[in-house]
């Protein structure tokens, strides 16, 4: 017997709200920097591209997490939907982050989305550019943590 894993509503097919829905929570659990909660949102066999790596599974999903925020301090994102049809959402987003010389960087991308029919995402293809910022030009200032409601999005900020 294996156990299974709850559905992660809202799921497929996705209406427009139920596909901004899944991009906020999205957006909200990888601004937790937390590991073990963004990878519990993937297929156990999830397959990944993000930038030049290519993943495979939840564990290897958490290992790369761990990786990624241990190198990237003061991580916030913001995530919009771009796109949705049926199970696939696509999203661009941009985050900020600074490395251990406390150079300031803006991560500009576009993820394709696939979820399985419990609402879990099976696979997830990332394209990532990195452009330096001096850090009075950062637009994401919010506390760590998920972004507030009233903070600004992407187009508002003219990102």
């Amino acid at each position: 017997m294996t156990i299974q894993d709850p559905n992660r509503p809202p799921l497929p097919p996705f209406t427009f709200e139920d596909a901004v829905k899944k991009v906020r929570m999205a957006e909200n659990a990888w601004n937790t920097r937390d590991p073990d909660k963004v990878a519990a949102a993937y297929t156990p066999d999830t397959r990944w591209r993000n930038r030049d790596e290519f993943l495979n599974g939840r564990n290897e999903v958490r290992a790369f997490l761990q990786r990624k925020w241990a190198k990237e301090n003061g991580y916030r994102l913001i995530k919009e939907i771009w796109s949705f049809a049926e199970a696939r959402i696509a999203v661009r987003f941009c985050y900020e982050w600074h490395d251990e010389t406390s150079q300031w960087f803006r991560a500009h991308g576009n993820e394709n989305w696939e979820f399985s029919d419990t609402g879990h995402m099976a696979v997830r293809h990332a394209s990532i550019n990195d452009v330096p910022i001096n850090e009075i030009d950062r637009k994401f200032l919010w506390s760590q943590g998920p972004r507030p409601e009233d903070h600004p999005g992407l187009t508002e900020l003219g990102l």
